[in-house]
Formats: structure tokens, C-alpha cells, sequence
């Protein structure tokens, strides 16, 4: 009878901790610690740890010192880590989808609203085997930032010819399709050094964290109107998703949700504090007037939408084309 009754109460325990098992998830992030990219994902993971306490947790392994920023979306595609935060550019290669987050005008919430996020997530799931689980931190635009005064034509048009540009896969198209720039692709964690030796002479960057990495040491030049629109989004290796409970899944979607707004509102603001601290510390603003401004911008937005159109050409996957430009454009 003793043997009975500890029998039950051994297996009513295992049963109650297995019923309160808390549920990991792996991350890294693709920037330093101290870019305020990474510390909004960072405010996104402590939302998540607290909403879930007891169910749920998001287990931080660090950034590009862990795994190397462009290795990161391979890495939670094949499991090596269960989420990453990146933007979609460093993975174009296998959804070239992601560029109408590039070329929109739009924000993550009204992408959400209008669905525009729930497509990109079953693109996502059936192409890459991840999960996308959000667009964080948009509504931040790009601008060109440069070492010295930038040149205009008679028209009023950019002239950039004998530049040498930092490109990267966001905006290298918009770089040598419109400006016809010399582009030389250099990680962003290799930027300061290059900039320091004249290796590169101007660079894409969005409206915010240019002072974190101290480039505006040597980019006292900026050119407006600002083009594109960030892709940063947080993916989750689509096996680790479906192992979470129904509950886990809930509070990191909501989450989420919420952080896409609260994240838009909080950033749109930075770059208008971060742009006055740059008017104080001297940085000069270059400003494409008229047709001139709306033709930069359009040129921004067309090249990479011909971008994705012939990728996705290539991919045999045209199907989505056109729902993606309805839902991520005015």
C-alpha cells in the first residue's frame, strides 16, 4: 500500500512540473548590444519575460559576436538558434518577398491592420521554414550620409559620380541602377574603420544611431528627403514555434503586436531628437528640392520593387507580387 501511494504522488509531481514546464526560446540579435535597433528588440524580450513569466522565456545568447550577422537567418532557419532579429535584406537571397517592406510607405501596424503581415508570414513559413513573427521599429526611413559636400547637378539632382559607397543588400540597387555609385559592401560593424581611412566616402543610414557607432565623426553631410523604409522584423525557426504551447505562442504574438507600435512611436521620435543633436554638432543637411527630392524617392522605391519583381520571377513565386504591392502601399 505504501509502495501504491508513493507511486501516485511521484507521478502526480513528475505530472505537475511537466504541466509547468516553461517554454525557451534561443535568440540573437544582429547589431552590437549598444545600437538602439538592438535595445528595442532587447525592450521587446523583457516584455516578453515578463508577460510570460512561468510560461515562456526569451533566452538572449548575444549578436554578431555569437553568430555572425549575415550567418543569423541561416542559422535560425536550420535551428541553431530559434529566433533572430534581422532585418529581412540579409536573407532576400530566399525571400525576396521582404523587399516590399524595403520600398513601402507604410508602418508595421497599418501592415498589420491591413494584412499585409499575415502574407508575409505564410511567404516566410513556406520559403524559409520561419516564422515571422513581427516588423519592429519602422516608420524609420534611410538617408545618405557623406564625408564631404555632396555635388548637384544643373538640375538639382544628386551627382555622386567617383563616390565610393558603403552598399549593403538593402539599398544597393537604388545605389548603382538610379545613382550609379560605386558600391563596396562593408559590414556595419566594419564602418568606423573604413570611414576613418577613406575607404568609403558615403554610406545609406537610417534617420537614427548614427551618433551610437560615431560615424557622425566623419559624415558631416546629409542628404534628404530620406528614402526606403527599415525591414527589421523577428523570425522564428518554424519547428521551435510549433513545439510552444498555445499560451507561449499567444503572449510572444501580442507582444509583438504591441511592440510594433509602442517600437514605431518611440524611434519616429528619437530621429527627430537625434536630428536636432546632429543640426547642433554641425551636420549639414543637403536637401533634393522639387522634382528633383520626388524623383530620388521614387527611384528608391522602383528599383527595388524591380528588384523583388525579378527575383521573385526567378523563384517562380509571381503569385504574390501584386497582394504585396496592394498591401504595402498607399
Amino acid at each position: 500500500m505504501k509502495r501504491s501511494i508513493l507511486a501516485v504522488v511521484t507521478a502526480a509531481i513528475a505530472f505537475s512540473g511537466a504541466a509547468k514546464a516553461e517554454d525557451v526560446i534561443t535568440a540573437t540579435h544582429v547589431f552590437p548590444a549598444g545600437l538602439i535597433y538592438t535595445k528595442s528588440f532587447l525592450e521587446y524580450v523583457d516584455k516578453v519575460n515578463e508577460a510570460g513569466e512561468g510560461v515562456v522565456r526569451i533566452d538572449v545568447r548575444g549578436g554578431p559576436e555569437a553568430i555572425g550577422m549575415f550567418e543569423q537567418p541561416a542559422a535560425v532557419r536550420d535551428g541553431i538558434v530559434d529566433m533572430v532579429y534581422t532585418p529581412g535584406s540579409f536573407y532576400g537571397g530566399t525571400v525576396a518577398e521582404k523587399d516590399a517592406l524595403v520600398a513601402s510607405n507604410i508602418t508595421g501596424p497599418e501592415a498589420r491592420e491591413n494584412g499585409g503581415i499575415d502574407l508575409l508570414n505564410e511567404i516566410h513559413q513556406e520559403k524559409m521554414g520561419v516564422y515571422y513573427l513581427g516588423w519592429m521599429d519602422s516608420g524609420i526611413k534611410f538617408h545618405l550620409y557623406m564625408t564631404e559636400e555632396p555635388q548637384l547637378d544643373a538640375e538639382g539632382n544628386l551627382d555622386i559620380s567617383g563616390e565610393k559607397l558603403r552598399g549593403n543588400p538593402i539599398f544597393n540597387a537604388f545605389f548603382t541602377d538610379y545613382l550609379k555609385g560605386q558600391v563596396l559592401n562593408i559590414a556595419s560593424t566594419e564602418l568606423y574603420t573604413a570611414l576613418q581611412r577613406g575607404t568609403i566616402s558615403a554610406t545609406g543610414w537610417t534617420s537614427i544611431g548614427l551618433m551610437d557607432l560615431s560615424w557622425d565623426e566623419y559624415l558631416p553631410y546629409r542628404v534628404d528627403p530620406g528614402f526606403f523604409s527599415t525591414d527589421l522584423g523577428v523570425i522564428v525557426n518554424l519547428e521551435s514555434w510549433n513545439a510552444l504551447s498555445d499560451e507561449s505562442k499567444k503572449i510572444l504574438q501580442d507582444v509583438a503586436i504591441e511592440h510594433e507600435k509602442s517600437s514605431m512611436e518611440k524611434l519616429v521620435q528619437l530621429a527627430k531628437d537625434e536630428f536636432a543633436e546632429l543640426d547642433k554638432r554641425g551636420q549639414k543637411v543637403i536637401t533634393l528640392e522639387g522634382e528633383a527630392g520626388e524623383n530620388y524617392v521614387n527611384a528608391a522605391r522602383e528599383t527595388t520593387w524591380n528588384r523583388m519583381r525579378e527575383q521573385m520571377e526567378a523563384q517562380g513565386t509571381m503569385d504574390n507580387y501584386e497582394p504585396l504591392m496592394e498591401h504595402f502601399n498607399k
